[in-house]
């Protein structure tokens, strides 16, 4: 049996594909590990590009191609691909690790019997340029992620870990096969939107799993230009709140043009301080625009739903 794997999902990233395993194999570990590259059926020259990189020494790699397109088929193939390690930690193909992220993650599973783990993930901007409109609250929405420098066990939604960086005991998957991130989250092509995360997390956590952050496990998350836009911003919320609308939301007794009134009250409410805020130009305005692009994306998703089930008051 491995003791531990670590897995990166790829899609059409095969220029960062050096840096990343250079950096998996840097990594020290106390116990034997291989690394699982999960191609996404990339049309580049991904394959050639790892199949150079299993020749060169280090902890070995392995290669698979999941030809079902989106993030979420990706990850699930890798879980199921992992069931005889011990542990399997994931790291996303636009990121590095900070030296010792291996070894802390291997040490809350191991040591701590934590059943899943998740550390800082930071923004590179290194081959990006910052707008000086891109806050921190509003880069959080880039996938950073810091809770502090101390360890400490989860017990709530305030304090989520994000699958770009975490580390999962793989009892948990082959003691519940139907334990896998939700398909009704996938992304294909340009990851917008998304929510499979999310909803692992949410999950994981209502059955009461072990969940430790630990600071040490600390990743890199690179940033391309194309997500540093306003209007990335506002069609990400928009997606997750359609996401929401479409999946979680219950189904209402009372409806208005197919939207429950409570939905078309709060997204008209947003709208209108969305837009006095811009037209004054108040700090803050970006960040309630993606208010209401998210309580616009709730009415469509609802609007989409079945209603078959029992409506709720």
């Amino acid at each position: 049996m491995t003791t531990l794997t670590v897995a990166f999902c790829t899609y059409k990233r095969a220029d960062r594909l050096d840096k990343l395993v250079a950096a998996l194999r840097a990594q020290s570990c106390p116990v034997p590990y291989e690394i699982l590259a999960v191609n996404n059926n990339s049309p580049d020259n991904t394959l050639s590009v790892l199949a150079d990189l299993q020749k060169q020494a280090g902890a070995p790699l392995r290669i698979v191609t999941d030809n079902t397109p989106g993030i979420v088929p990706a990850r699930n193939r890798a879980i199921d691909e992992t069931l005889n390690s011990e542990v399997l930690v994931f790291i996303d193909d636009d990121e590095l690790p900070h030296p010792g992220w291996l070894a802390a993650a291997c040490d809350a599973i191991i040591n701590e019997n934590a059943e899943c783990v998740g550390g800082r993930i930071l923004i590179d901007f290194s081959g990006a340029t910052r707008p000086v409109w891109l806050d921190d609250e509003i880069a959080g929405f880039l996938g950073q992620l810091d809770h502090g420098k101390d360890a400490f066990w989860i017990l709530d939604e305030k304090t989520p870990i994000w699958s770009g960086n975490i580390a999962y005991a793989s009892k948990l998957f082959r003691n519940d096969p139907s334990l896998r991130f939700d398909t009704r989250y996938n992304r294909v092509g340009r990851p917008l939107g998304g929510g499979e995360d999310q909803a692992m997390f949410q999950r994981l956590l209502a059955q009461g799993t072990r969940l430790r952050y630990r600071p040490e496990m600390a990743i890199w998350h690179g940033v391309d230009n194309w997500r540093l836009k306003r209007r990335y911003f506002l069609k990400l919320h928009y997606l997750a709140g359609l996401r929401k609308g479409l999946h979680e939301l219950p189904i209402y007794s009372n409806s208005f043009l197919g939207a429950p009134p409570f939905l078309i009250r709060q997204a008209m409410g947003h709208v209108a301080r969305a837009f006095s805020l811009w037209m004054s130009r108040a700090p803050g305005a970006l960040r309630q625009a993606m208010n209401a692009t998210h309580a616009l994306g709730l009415i469509a998703g609802y609007r989409q739903r079945p209603k078959d089930t029992s409506p709720h008051d």
